[in-house]
C-alpha cells in the first residue's frame, strides 16, 4: 500500500502560508468595501482585469509564452469559469446580503466538496473512512449556519448563504479539473484563465450592472479594487504556487483552516460586523471536519495515545 508523507516546513514556509491566508482572507474584506459602491460584476471584472494585466506581463518578464492552441485556451475558458468567474460572482453577491466573515467561513467548505466529488470523478482520490467523516461534520457545520435562518423563511439571507456553498462547489470542481495543467507553467494557467474570465465578464458587467450610470467610486473603492487585483489575486496566486514547490500540496490545505480566520478578524475589527452564536458553532464542525481530513489532528492523537 503507498503511503504519503508529509513535507515539513520551516519558519519561512509557515510565514508565507500565514501571510496567504491574510492575503485570501482579506478578498472577503476588500470586496465587502468595493460592494459598498458597486454592483457584484463590476468588482469581479475590476479584480480579474487588473489581475489579467498583470499576470500577463509577468508571463513575459518570466520567460514564459502564452499558447496559441484554441484547445488550450478552451481550457483556460472552462478553468476560468469554474475557478474565478461563477465563485467570485456567487460570493460577491453573497456579500450584498450577509457579513464577509460568515462567507468565508462557508467558502472554507470548497475542500470538503473537495473530497466528496473526488470520489465520484477520479480513480486515486477515495474517500476514506477518516475523509468521509470530516465531510459529513462539516457538512453538518453548513446545516447548523444556514438552518436557523431558512427556519425564518427563504429570504435572501438564506440565498446568499447558499451562493456561496455554491461558489466553494465551482472552486471544488476547478481543483479536480484543474490537474490537467499539471504540466503547464503556473503562472501561464494563472494569466489564462484571469484573461478568459475577463473576456466573459466585460459583456457581464456592462449589461447587468450598466457601470456608467454609476459615480464614479472614492479612492476607497479604488483601493479595495486594487487590493482584491494585486494582493488577494496576483500576489496570492505567486505565494501559492511556491509553497506548493516548497512545502508541498498536503501542508498547502492548511490555508482553508486560516482563511476563516483572517476573515474574522478583520470583518469584526475593521467592518465591525458581528455573528450569531449558530454560525460560530458552525465554524466549529466545519473547522473540526476540516482538520480530520487534513489528518494531522488525528496523527498528533494517535502519537500522544501510543497508538
Amino acid at each position: 500500500m503507498r503511503t504519503s508523507t508529509v513535507k515539513s516546513m520551516g519558519p519561512r514556509e509557515w510565514f508565507q502560508l500565514i501571510f496567504l491566508s491574510l492575503l485570501w482572507g482579506g478578498s472577503f474584506f476588500f470586496s465587502k468595501v468595493a460592494l459598498s459602491e458597486l454592483c457584484p460584476f463590476t468588482v469581479v471584472l475590476g479584480r480579474v482585469s487588473i489581475a489579467a494585466i498583470v499576470l500577463n506581463l509577468m508571463v513575459r518578464a518570466t520567460g514564459y509564452r502564452m499558447p496559441s492552441s484554441p484547445k488550450i485556451w478552451l481550457t483556460f475558458l472552462v478553468m476560468g469559469l469554474l475557478n474565478n468567474l461563477l465563485p467570485f460572482s456567487l460570493i460577491f453577491w453573497g456579500q450584498t446580503q450577509i457579513p464577509s466573515s460568515l462567507a468565508a467561513i462557508l467558502n472554507a467548505t470548497a475542500l470538503l466538496w473537495t473530497v466528496l466529488l473526488a470520489h465520484f470523478l477520479t480513480v486515486d482520490e477515495r474517500l476514506t473512512p477518516n475523509r468521509l467523516a470530516g465531510v459529513l461534520l462539516g457538512l453538518g457545520g453548513i446545516v447548523v449556519m444556514i438552518g436557523p435562518d431558512a427556519l425564518q423563511g427563504f429570504g435572501l439571507n438564506v440565498l446568499a448563504q447558499m451562493a456561496v456553498v455554491g461558489a466553494a462547489v465551482s472552486y471544488a470542481f476547478a481543483g479536480i479539473y484543474g490537474k490537467r495543467f499539471k504540466d503547464t507553467p503556473p503562472i501561464v494557467v494563472s494569466a489564462g484563465q484571469i484573461t478568459c474570465t475577463t473576456l466573459l465578464m466585460i459583456p457581464m458587467a456592462l449589461v447587468v450592472d450598466r457601470p456608467w450610470l454609476l459615480p464614479l467610486p472614492s479612492l476607497k473603492i479604488w483601493g479595495a479594487i486594487l487590493g482584491l487585483a494585486l494582493l488577494s489575486t496576483v500576489l496570492a496566486y505567486t505565494i501559492y504556487f511556491n509553497l506548493l514547490a516548497t512545502a508541498g500540496a498536503t501542508n498547502v490545505l492548511l490555508v482553508t483552516l486560516l482563511i476563516p480566520v483572517s476573515a474574522l478578524w478583520l470583518g469584526i475589527t475593521i467592518l465591525g460586523e458581528q455573528l450569531d452564536m449558530h454560525h460560530f458553532m458552525g465554524l466549529g464542525l466545519i473547522g473540526l471536519g476540516l482538520a480530520i481530513i487534513d489528518g494531522r489532528v488525528l496523527q498528533i492523537a494517535r502519537s500522544h495515545s501510543g497508538g
